[in-house]
């Protein structure tokens, strides 16, 4: 299969890019041909957002026909969610039944729904006299052209995130998707256009490193909304200061389990090691460091490896299956480095550490649980982004809370305590973006979602997303 560019409201040949191959992960085998944008595809698709944006063919709309046809997109959304979780599925490995129809595509079109009705929204709008003779109006008004850089991760779920709150607050969009997972926000894009959305205002151009670089940098852009690595984020934040262009930045995690005496073991079990492997643990709100009170941590690792060690591997299309491959080589590589150096340090492997047995094709790699490590070893400091989780114990609350905040990360944390008292404290004390209580990994489209420290800034979900596209004008009047 052969995919072009989205640019302008049709599908358009590359200007001096080349060809890149998508693969399957579970085979390795090429899947699908995409164009790996050049400059000027880039070009054309940022001044194709530029005109649309300009000439008032989606900002100028009244919010409630924008709200109509936003809502349309996610009807159609799920109407084709079967086939676009099964390329989805192809594209990344994802357990298909689990993941990808079960889980990404149905919270995309619940973020597509709550930004269609966020688009009516006037909280926040008001006037008034704050010098005699004067009335005073804020308005809410759209940056502009948006470059929106997509993950490979959830590939569709995040496009879905980004194009959401962009398109409510009245902006026009360049979104890129990641080279290796572009398929289904390409197949997307002609949905788009089926809802009603005018052409030019939601661009789709495939490619690397060099068209996300040249989106960056291009001065008609007003903002970039990027969730990648937080070293991606850096590079950005430094290219977009040249020409003063808003940042919106969901970057890496290292999310803290902190389980207390009291909480259920069977509970602990089952929810770490399903935030530890959910879509292979490649998820920067994955549990990755649990830490136990001092007198149960026996109990508690005993019942966690047991946990994820019934965890089914497969192919994503059989039935069960929990957790599928790596999304690359390369990847399962990064991840396996991080387990071995670990162990070369004198950690302990209580289970997984290498690829499952009769797995010698694709990429996958064993639900991983690993002890003996010390606070400030490379395992718990920084993301490895593969189903893999640290055992390490706390005497009290003050110690929880220090060896949770001790990571350049502040994505997300969970909390396990019956002690309401207690959870509220921990809860305030750690420098997290969401803090769970019982619990780790769900998420709603009314609620935040963002970091602290190195893990970025702005929100993605929620009306504070829109109001990260929005810009406030003051509009003064002499009353006289």
């Amino acid at each position: 299969m052969n995919y072009k560019l989205w640019i302008d409201g049709k599908w358009e040949d590359t200007k001096g890019g080349s060809i890149m191959s998508v693969e399957d992960p579970t085979t390795g085998k090429e899947i699908a041909e995409v164009i790996d944008a050049s400059r000027e595809d880039v070009d054309r698709a940022v001044q194709a957002a530029k005109r649309a944006f300009y000439d008032g063919r989606w900002s100028k709309i009244a919010p409630g026909e924008r709200s109509k046809i936003i809502w349309k997109l996610a009807d159609l959304l799920e109407t084709n969610a079967e086939a676009l979780a099964k390329v989805e599925s192809e594209n990344t490995g994802k357990p298909y039944a689990f993941v990808s129809l079960g889980g990404d595509i149905p919270f995309a079109v619940d973020n597509l729904r709550f930004f269609a009705g966020a688009a009516r929204d006037t909280h926040g709008s008001h006037a008034g006299e704050f010098m005699p003779g004067y009335t005073s109006m804020y308005r809410r008004e759209p940056v502009g052209v948006v470059g929106q850089i997509a993950p490979w991760n959830y590939p569709l779920m995040m496009a879905a995130w980004k194009i959401g709150p962009a398109l409510a607050a009245g902006c026009t969009i360049v979104l890129k998707p990641a080279p290796g997972t572009p398929l289904t926000t390409l197949m997307f894009a002609e949905l788009i256009k089926q809802a009603g959305i005018p052409d030019g205002v939601v661009n789709v151009i495939s490619g690397g490193n060099d068209a996300g670089q040249a989106l960056v940098e291009h001065p008609d852009v007003r903002m970039i909304s990027l969730t990648g690595s937080t070293g991606t984020g850096k590079k950005i934040m430094k290219t977009a200061a040249d020409t003063l262009k808003r940042v919106h930045l969901e970057l890496g995690g290292k999310a803290p389990f902190i389980v207390f005496d009291d909480a259920s073991p069977e509970l602990v079990a089952a929810k770490a090691s399903l935030a530890a492997i959910m879509n292979t643990g490649q998820d920067c709100t994955a549990a990755t460091r649990l830490y136990v009170e001092k007198s149960k941590v026996k109990v508690m690792q005993e019942a966690v490896v047991e946990a994820m060690k019934a965890i089914k591997v497969g192919l994503p299309f059989e039935d069960g299956v929990q957790m599928g491959p790596l999304i690359s080589g390369i990847q399962r590589e990064r991840v396996a480095g991080f387990v071995d150096r670990a162990k070369a340090q004198g950690a302990k492997i209580l289970t997984g550490g290498g690829v499952p047995k009769g797995f010698d094709k694709g990429y996958y790699y064993e639900p991983t649980v690993i002890s003996g490590v010390q606070q400030d070893w490379e395992i718990v400091q920084q993301e490895v982004f593969g189903p893999v989780v640290t055992v390490q114990e706390f005497t009290d609350e003050m110690d929880a809370i220090s060896k949770g905040n001790d990571v350049l990360y502040g994505l997300a944390a969970s909390v396990f305590t019956n002690d309401i008292g207690r959870a509220m404290r921990i809860s305030s004390a750690l420098e997290f973006g969401t803090v769970w209580i019982n619990d780790h990994l769900p998420l709603t489209s009314e609620t935040p979602h963002g970091g602290f420290k190195q893990s970025g800034f702005g929100k993605d979900l929620s009306a504070e997303a829109i109001g990260d596209y929005q810009i406030t004008k003051h509009v003064m009047i002499a009353q006289g």
